[in-house]
Formats: C-alpha cells, sequence, structure tokens
C-alpha cells in the first residue's frame, strides 16, 4: 500500500504530498493516490525531492505525454521538454534600450494570472515545475481554482456565462489599455499566429467539474458581443479569479516541485523580485491536453495554429536558451 500523506495547504485549493520519492518510478497505486489529490486540490507540492531533467522528464511521462518545452523558447541541450523560466534571462538579447519592466515581461512571457498556452486548440493538461536556484527571500507563486471562482458565481450568471466563446491568442490586449512590447517577441508573435476559441466554461475531463477557462494573459475578447460588453465582462471575471479566497501561496525551497491541473487553475509569476539583484531558475515539463469542452458538450474551435504537442510547433528561430545568454 502506497505511504503517501496529503496535507491541504489552503481552504479550496493547494496541497502538500509527503511519503515519495519521485525521482523513483511510481506503482500505479501511487500515480492513482497523486491524480485524486490533483483532481480534490488542483495543484499539489513535494517537497525535499532530488531531481535532475531526466528525473523530472520520467516523473512527467507517468502521468502522460510531454509536450516540447515552449513554443517560443529553445530548450536546454538534450532535454528537449524541458522550459527554463529564469530571472532576467532575456536581458541581454533585449539590450540596454528597453525598460526593465520590459524586460521583466520577456523573461516570464506575461505577468499577470494566466492558465498555461491557451491559444493552443489543445492547451496543456497539467505542468510540473522544479526550483534549481532560488532568492533568499521573494519569488513565491500563487494559484486559484477556477472551479471554485465559478461556484462563486450566481445561478443566473452561471447560465449566462455556461453559453458564451473566448478567443485566446498571444498578444491578447482584452482592456484596450497599452501593453507592454518587446520587439523581437512580439515579431515571433506576428509570424506564427496562435489563436482560438475556448468556451468561457470548461468541463474537467476527469471530474466533470465546471470552470472558469478565461485568463487576463491570453483571453483578448468574448465572441459575439461588443467590445465594451466584453470588457465588462471579462473584468468581473478576473476579479473573481483573483478573489483570494480561491487561492494559495507557495514558497519555493531547495527541492520543491509543484504539480498543477491546467485545466482548472490560473497561476501569477513573482512581482516582487524585478528590482532586485537576485537568481531565481525553475525548470517546468508540460503535459499534452485535449481539446477543451464547454457545458454544452461542443468543443473549442481552432482559428489558426497548430495543435500542441511533443515536437517544436514553429520553425523560427528559437529565443536562446539561458545557458547561451551570457
Amino acid at each position: 500500500m502506497t505511504s503517501i500523506t496529503v496535507n491541504p495547504a489552503a481552504g479550496r485549493i493547494g496541497a502538500e504530498i509527503g511519503g515519495v520519492d519521485i525521482s523513483r518510478p511510481l506503482d500505479a497505486e501511487t500515480i492513482n493516490a497523486i491524480l485524486k489529490a490533483l483532481d480534490e486540490w488542483k495543484v499539489v507540492i513535494f517537497r525535499n525531492q532530488q531531481l535532475d531533467h531526466a528525473s523530472q522528464i520520467a516523473f512527467g511521462r507517468q502521468f502522460g505525454e510531454l509536450t516540447y518545452g515552449h513554443p517560443h523558447h529553445e530548450p536546454p541541450k538534450d532535454a528537449p521538454e524541458i522550459y527554463t523560466i529564469q530571472h532576467r534571462r532575456f536581458e541581454k538579447q533585449l539590450g540596454g534600450d528597453s525598460t526593465k519592466k520590459d524586460r521583466s515581461y520577456a523573461y516570464a512571457g506575461n505577468n499577470s494570472w494566466h492558465t498555461d498556452l491557451t491559444p493552443f486548440i489543445n492547451p496543456p493538461a497539467g505542468a510540473i515545475l522544479r526550483a534549481e536556484e532560488l532568492p533568499a527571500y521573494g519569488g513565491d507563486t500563487q494559484y486559484t481554482n477556477l472551479v471554485a471562482a465559478y461556484q462563486g458565481l450566481s445561478e443566473p450568471f452561471k447560465r449566462f456565462v455556461d453559453t458564451l466563446r473566448a478567443d485566446h491568442r498571444y498578444g491578447a490586449n482584452w482592456n484596450g489599455m497599452p501593453r507592454p512590447s518587446v520587439a523581437g517577441f512580439d515579431r515571433r508573435i506576428q509570424e506564427n499566429p496562435l489563436i482560438s476559441h475556448h468556451p468561457v466554461v470548461r468541463v474537467h475531463p476527469r471530474t466533470g467539474e465546471k470552470a472558469l477557462y478565461v485568463n487576463p494573459i491570453y483571453t483578448d475578447h468574448i465572441v459575439g458581443v461588443s467590445p465594451i460588453e466584453s470588457r465588462l465582462i471579462l473584468g468581473y471575471l478576473f476579479d473573481e479569479i483573483a478573489r483570494p479566497e480561491y487561492t494559495v501561496r507557495f514558497r519555493w525551497a531547495p527541492g520543491t516541485v509543484i504539480f498543477w491541473d491546467n485545466r482548472a487553475t490560473c497561476h501569477i509569476p513573482p512581482r516582487d523580485i524585478d528590482h532586485l539583484d537576485v537568481a531565481r531558475k525553475l525548470h517546468r515539463v508540460t503535459l499534452v491536453g485535449e481539446v477543451p469542452v464547454g457545458p454544452d458538450g461542443l468543443e473549442s474551435e481552432r482559428i489558426e495554429g497548430p495543435r500542441l504537442g511533443s515536437e517544436p510547433v514553429f520553425n523560427t528561430t528559437f529565443f536562446k536558451r539561458p545557458e547561451t545568454v551570457a
């Protein structure tokens, strides 16, 4: 019998899993126990683990097929499934003319609540992130429960949003306000458009739960309504997603690994270390997902771009690996 423990970290989201060494192959019972905890708590954290690229990839593969590291960033050598997230990653490439705010936007790809890679027709099912280098303080990651956010809506509003579809794309600008512009990154996005129309409410394929499926980084507008109506609807939903009672904040430490359900959560990168001269380096593997389905039983619609899978999706030049940046 498995000896793992599951200890909730917050009222509606997040749990710490103990009693398991995830650097080793897991038996079916342990895998099922982890998935059960993930279904209930949406994001789980493992402490004091010893993983490298190979063992992180092996751990992830026990839960499904892995994607190529990232559609827009070159992976580490000999580990195409890895996406490395590094503080001030592109500072040298972007040069002295870009502001610190612009560079910050480029390192993370965003700076607000988001569900990973929703412009794809089949966004990731989940992701596993491990820490390699960490600052002495700051740099926490927060997650929010999109099922709880949906459940908190009034019944009439639930019935309304159940009927809606939203446009997801790189470079989304849901509120029409000026957004950071980084020439190289923006050009790559323009050359490789990714656009999908997803249900605003997604039905989870394992649990059957309904979850809000919009986020302020990738959702551009509600389909079929006026611009002002779209801004009002999305603004309200984004406020609901960010309500503190639906969130958990995890402090990173050496050996920390976080596994989240990308169908039912948003997360936000740290916004408290851009002014600090610190190192923060993490590595992610990502699980290939299925096409979302709404409460009406209809699937998402692909507007532009390829599916997400284990091979690179674009042929143009990547942003370079962090280790190539002096």
